[in-house]
């Protein structure tokens, strides 16, 4: 369907131009009277879960986390280990995914100076020198016109009224889109801060169970050592040297795993640091402590959590965005008013600049599209877009308090596997070297002490897996926290 659309100055009769004139004055003081901002002006609904009473619930931080202090900002620092820092900073300066959340960034930014844009003054130019004969039909005449040079030159400026509030509409959500976007950017900084401590975590814990399967490996290579002694000087059975053997291969074929965990891990590391696998520091790869707390995680008011996460202000923002495009849908039903001014000269070349060359004008242009099937679609397409943006906004904050809460309960949990693991492992090794001294002296056989030395193997592992397993629970814990991040 065409634009209904009038130009000015238009020229009218001259019984005509008072009446007219009158008339179109009435007319635009109608439609500028009536200026207003269509669409809702955004505001976090009342039904949004994130103003539920069970989201601003302090969190239940039992055991390994307290209230009293609100996470860090930077909180891998609360290890005070030096490498993990470093590592971290490296990513965070050369990490891809960080590269193209800052690109997106720039471009939501690049966007929102475009949608503000429309609302300044448009200047153009232009100018054109040729030499051509005109049509002599196409003046009616029928004789031929000569051939002349003929010259144009103008500047040209436009301003368009934002009659019903379309283009501040536009900008607003523009707007929300780099708040998001900034928002997207702060996900990405946590999810690299926190998988840099992991994979670090990962390598660290890979040695220490590596450290405490050789030492397994060591004492059950001694006490076959001593079991063919026992059995050369005809005081065991032979049968004792097969199993201890037997025994001593089993701990040795777990010892590759702990290799390739460390391989993958320090893999990872290269990458989030922006280099290729293998390119890690010598330093990283020989470490044998995982990084852990000793004091409670600090998680600070439950309340302030979902302010805190960046992914729950990005999906807020990106609701708000979704809103203000109901604004925008809906002033496409209404006309767009522009001011046009032009002027320049236009004639002969040899003539140009001089008073008959002279052109203006000046005035309003309305433009309206009927609204039709088309617009009152692209309406319901906004509306169906913020009522998803809504849902969005409610499952993140669903999901931002199961995450915290799963976090803070495997941590607990954890914490107490630790306490019953350590006095099943104390008894473990002294269970072991009381068998043992028995073995020794003829008093029990030497299955008994072979089941006493894989129990303890055994315990040691678990231990030793546990305690890799708190170290992981605490970044990930401070990963559901939001890190911090403001």
């Amino acid at each position: 369907m065409k634009p209904l659309a009038f130009f000015g100055p238009v020229a009218l009769a001259p019984a005509q131009r008072p009446g007219t004139r009158a008339a179109l004055a009435s007319a635009l003081a109608l439609l500028l009277s009536a200026c207003a901002t269509v669409g809702p002006d955004y505001h976090l609904p009342l039904a949004a879960l994130f103003n539920a009473p069970a989201a601003q619930q302090p969190l239940a931080a039992g055991s390994g986390a307290s209230n009293d202090e609100a996470p860090a900002g930077r909180w891998w620092q609360l290890y005070q280990d030096p490498r993990l820092d470093a590592l971290i900073d490296e990513a965070l300066a050369a990490n891809t995914d960080l590269r193209v959340a800052a690109a997106n960034l720039a471009r939501s930014e690049a966007l929102l100076g475009e949608a503000d844009s429309a609302q300044e003054i448009r200047v153009g130019t232009s100018a054109t020198a040729v030499r051509a004969r005109e049509s002599g039909e196409a003046y009616l005449l029928s004789t031929t016109i000569p051939v002349e040079n003929l010259a144009d030159a103008g500047v040209r400026m436009s301003y368009q009224f934002d009659l019903v509030g379309g283009l501040k509409r536009a900008s607003e959500a523009a707007s929300a889109d780099v708040e998001s976007s900034r928002a997207a950017l702060d996900v990405a900084r946590i999810s690299v801060a926190a998988d840099v401590a992991l994979a670090y975590s990962e390598v660290c814990s890979a040695n220490h169970e590596l450290a405490v399967a050789q030492r397994s490996l060591s004492l059950q290579e001694a006490s076959r050592d001593a079991v063919g002694r026992l059995v050369a000087g005809g005081r065991r059975m032979a049968v004792d040297l097969p199993r201890a053997a037997a025994l001593v291969e089993q701990t040795r074929a777990s010892l590759p795993a702990f290799a390739a965990r460390r391989r993958i891990a320090l893999g990872r590391i290269a990458v989030l640091t922006g280099h290729a696998p293998g390119e890690t520091p010598a330093d990283v790869a020989s470490c044998d402590t995982p990084p852990r707390l000793q004091l409670p995680v600090p998680v600070g008011d439950g309340a302030a959590l979902l302010r805190r996460r960046p992914d729950v202000r990005q999906a807020e923002r990106h609701l708000a965005a979704a809103t203000a495009r109901i604004g925008v849908a809906t002033a496409a039903f209404y006309p767009t008013v522009s001011l046009g001014l032009s002027a320049g000269a236009t004639g002969l070349l040899e003539d140009m600049g001089q008073a008959p060359t002279v052109r203006w004008s000046i005035g309003p242009l309305i433009s309206w599209t009927l609204p039709s099937g088309l617009e009152k679609a692209r309406l319901r397409q906004a509306d169906a877009g913020a009522d998803a943006a809504l849902a969005q906004f409610d499952a993140t904050v669903l999901k931002a308090l199961q995450e915290t809460d799963n976090a803070l309960a495997l941590l607990a949990r954890d914490l107490d596997r630790a306490t019953a693991l350590r006095q099943a492992r104390d008894q473990a090794a002294e269970a072991a070297r009381q068998v043992a001294t028995l073995y020794r002296a003829g008093r029990l056989p030497y299955l008994d002490d072979l089941d006493a030395q894989n129990k303890l193997a055994q315990a040691e592992a678990a231990l030793a897996a546990n305690d890799d397993q708190i170290a992981s629970d605490q970044v990930r814990l401070f990963l559901a926290l939001g890190g911090g991040w403001q």
